[in-house]
C-alpha cells in the first residue's frame, strides 16, 4: 500500500511539472471540462486507455460483439472505432443520448443502437483482472487449509489468512448465528470480491484504474445475489411475519397494507446494498480527479495561484487516497456485515 501511495505523489508532483510546461496560452486556448473529464475516467469505454505518446493514444484495444438490427451479429475490434472512425456502419456516438456508446443507423438514417451489445469492455476486463488476482490470493490458503493447517501461515499467505479469520470472527459468527458455516463462503467471497476490485480501482496505471465497484450494473448484481440468498434461506416463521404479521387484522385485512409495507422492504435491503457501495466508491474517486483537474484550470490564473493550488490539490489528493484505502476495506466489511445481518433476520425461528 505504501508503494501505492508513493506513485500517487510522484503523479502528483509530476502533474504540477506539467502543468507549468504547458503555460498560459496553452489553457486560454482550450477549456478544461471537469465534468467530461471525471465521467470519462469513471465510465466504461470499448478500449483501455493507457496514455498519450505525443499526439499518439496508447489504449488496450476490446473486442466489440454486437447484433445489428438489420445485419445480424458483428464482431470487431474496437480499434476500428476508437477514433470517430465508422466500421461495418457502426461507431461510437460522441453526443446525444448515445454519447460513448456504439451506434449505428438504420435504413431510414436514424441513429439506433445495436438490438444487443454484449461487448468486452474496460470494465469487464477489469473485472476479470480483479477475479484471477483473488483466485491468485486465495488458492494457496485454500491449499493450506486442505492440507490440514499443522502450523500457522507465513508472509503474505499468512496475512489473508489473518484477514479471513478476521472476517469470519467478527462479522460472519456474530452475524449469521449457528448456522454460519452455510453462508461463510459467500460472505467471505463477497467480501475479498469487493475488497479486491475496491484496490484495484485505486492504482492509477494498468491494470488498475477500473471503476468496477463504482458501476452501479456491478453493484447491482452483487445485491442481486445477497437478495436470491435472503430469499431462499426464509424460515416459515419469516415469511409469517412478512405476508401475516402480528398486527392487528384490519391492517392486513380486507386492505393488506402491513403485508405490502413487508413485501417493499424485501426489495429495499439489496438496493440499499447497492446504492451505498455504488456511491461511496464513485464519490471517492470523483473527489480524487476533482482535486487533479483542479491543477490545469488554474493555469490560467497566474504562475502564482496556480502553483500553490496545485501543492494544495496534491497534498489533498495524497489524502484522499489514503482515505480511500480506509474507504475500501469499510466498505467490503459494511457490504458483508449487512448481508450477514439480513441472512439472520431470514433465518428466524419463532414469529414474535
Amino acid at each position: 500500500m505504501k508503494r501505492k501511495n508513493n506513485t500517487h505523489l510522484v503523479v502528483g508532483f509530476l502533474l504540477i511539472f506539467l502543468t507549468a510546461a504547458v503555460g498560459k496560452t496553452a489553457a486560454q486556448e482550450q477549456k478544461v471540462n471537469v465534468k467530461e473529464i471525471v465521467f470519462e475516467h469513471l465510465g466504461d469505454a470499448y478500449e483501455w486507455h493507457i496514455t498519450n505518446w505525443g499526439e499518439k493514444s496508447i489504449a488496450i484495444p476490446l473486442p466489440v460483439i454486437v447484433k445489428s438490427k438489420e445485419r445480424g451479429w458483428r464482431v470487431f475490434s474496437s480499434s476500428h472505432i476508437s477514433h470517430g472512425t465508422t466500421h461495418e456502419g457502426f461507431y461510437i456516438a460522441h453526443e446525444g443520448k448515445y454519447a460513448g456508446k456504439v451506434v449505428e443507423r438504420n435504413s431510414a438514417g436514424e441513429e439506433i443502437r445495436p438490438s444487443m451489445d454484449i461487448s468486452f469492455t474496460k470494465n469487464a476486463l477489469g473485472l476479470f483482472i480483479s477475479s484471477c488476482l483473488l483466485l491468485l490470493i486465495i488458492l494457496p490458503v485454500a491449499r493450506w487449509y486442505k492440507r490440514g493447517a499443522q502450523h500457522t501461515p507465513k508472509g503474505f499467505r499468512g496475512a489473508v489468512e489473518l484477514l479471513i479469520v478476521y472476517v469470519l470472527d467478527e462479522i460472519i459468527k456474530p452475524c449469521v448465528g449457528e448456522e454460519y458455516r452455510k453462508y461463510a463462503t459467500y460472505l467471505l467471497t463477497i467480501f475479498f470480491f469487493i475488497f479486491i476490485n475496491n484496490l484495484m480501482g485505486l492504482i492509477p496505471f494498468f491494470p488498475g484504474g477500473a471503476n468496477v465497484t463504482g458501476n452501479i450494473a456491478v453493484t447491482l448484481f452483487l445485491a442481486f445475489c445477497t437478495f436470491l440468498v435472503i430469499t431462499f434461506s426464509g424460515t416459515k416463521a419469516y415469511w409469517k411475519e412478512i405476508l401475516w404479521p402480528e398486527v392487528p387484522t384490519w391492517l392486513k385485512a380486507p386492505v393488506p397494507i402491513m403485508p405490502v409495507i413487508e413485501l417493499f422492504g424485501i426489495f429495499t435491503k439489496p438496493f440499499a446494498l447497492m446504492i451505498r457501495l455504488f456511491a461511496n466508491i464513485m464519490a471517492g474517486h470523483s473527489v480524487i480527479l476533482g482535486l487533479v483537474c483542479l491543477i490545469f484550470i488554474t493555469v490560467s490564473m497566474g504562475a502564482t495561484i496556480n502553483t500553490s493550488m496545485s501543492i494544495v490539490a496534491v497534498l489533498f489528493s495524497i489524502f484522499m487516497n489514503f482515505l480511500e484505502l480506509l474507504v475500501a476495506f469499510i466498505q467490503a466489511y459494511v457490504f458483508t456485515l449487512l448481508s450477514s445481518v439480513f441472512i439472520n433476520m431470514a433465518r428466524v425461528k419463532h414469529a414474535h
